[in-house]
């Protein structure tokens, strides 16, 4: 029998990108073992999945992580990743391995010098590529994300007037400038017409109640927003589940959605697993990186008429210079759903 050990740490939109490995290879290997190693706030992605037979966490310390890996006698290793600590089990544990090019010569290039050398190809084919020499093919079937049956959210848990249809907005980012800023989230809000549910992390919380006042469309925002006020359309209502929903419940919310809207974040994979039309909102960073959504309907809201970006291939806490334009800057259709 032999044992594969796919190896990705994070983040959760990095780790739902490396699901068609796991299920090209497990199927493609029907008898192998497959095990996968990650952090263990990520373990809730990968736990539901039929493809993977035993997944190992980070918690307390590489060397222990890699004292349990030993133990497994591996015949390859599949590094999706390829940072230090992945490099140190490959050495570690000496048995062959196939490892992801990042291309970050090519990133530091398009970030430093606007000057775009990366492939035209998605990141999850160049994930593919690393496992080319197995024999291991796309089969082309997208994304897996895999909600268990507790984490459902059914339809009647929502308000009455969201049960025949509504979009959601994944407010989120792990980079402030990957998100758009509040007054422009409003202006976004405005334009979709369906009832909107609002997702995103407890440290989303504060802007998800800016955003989601307790009456439908049309209850009044703080001062500090000039007592901005969203119309009430005659389906509209924005209900926020920021902070009040696992990261399974979110994606379930996701999957009875009629469309995404989402920053650059993991949800947009998340979404796109799902097989939903996604609306992608891009700031610091750009499509061309390869990280746009995977084999599903999906559109792109950018600025492409700066030449600051993209400013960084991940993004900071602040617009480097300022205006943050690239965000500030984006008009949104007012034929939203």
């Amino acid at each position: 029998m032999t044992k594969f050990l796919i190896l990705r740490f994070s983040s959760i939109g990095d780790i739902v990108l490396t699901t068609p490995v796991i299920r090209c290879l497990k199927q493609q290997y029907p008898d192998a073992e497959v095990h996968y190693a990650t952090k263990k706030s990520y373990k809730s992605l990968l736990e539901n999945n039929p493809y993977i037979d035993k997944i190992f966490v980070l918690e307390n310390g590489l060397n222990e992580l890699i004292k349990s890996l030993q133990s497994e006698r591996y015949d390859y290793i599949i590094d999706l990743h390829n940072n230090l600590r992945t490099r140190i089990i490959k050495i570690r544990l000496g048995v062959k391995s196939f490892s992801f090019d990042k291309l970050n010569l090519q990133k530091w290039i398009l970030v430093k010098f606007k000057k775009n050398l990366m492939p035209n190809v998605h990141i999850v084919d160049r994930y593919m590529k690393t496992i080319e020499s197995l024999g291991v093919k796309n089969d082309n079937k997208g994304l897996d994300y895999f909600i268990p049956e507790k984490d459902e959210m059914p339809l009647d848990w929502l308000p009455e007037n969201f049960r025949n249809g509504y979009a959601v907005y994944a407010i989120g980012g792990q980079h402030e400038t990957k998100k758009l800023p509040l007054n422009k989230m409003i202006e976004l809000c405005q334009t979709i017409k369906l009832p909107l549910v609002l997702i995103g992390g407890k440290e989303d919380l504060v802007i998800g109640d800016k955003l989601a006042p307790s009456a439908p469309r049309g209850g009044t925002f703080s001062d500090d927003l000039d007592s901005k006020v969203l119309p009430l359309g005659a389906e509209g209502a924005i209900l926020s589940l920021c902070g009040k929903c696992n990261l399974n419940q979110s994606a379930s919310i996701i999957q009875n959605a009629k469309i995404v809207y989402t920053h650059d974040t993991g949800m947009m994979h998340v979404a796109a697993a799902l097989k939903k039309k996604v609306i992608s909102i891009w700031g610091n960073t750009v499509p061309e990186f390869g990280m746009y959504p995977y084999q599903t309907d999906f559109e792109v809201i950018e600025n492409i008429h700066l030449n600051c970006r993209p400013c960084s291939k991940i993004g900071y806490d602040k617009c480097p210079l300022g205006h943050f334009r690239c965000m500030n800057d984006l008009k949104f259709s007012k034929n939203n759903e």
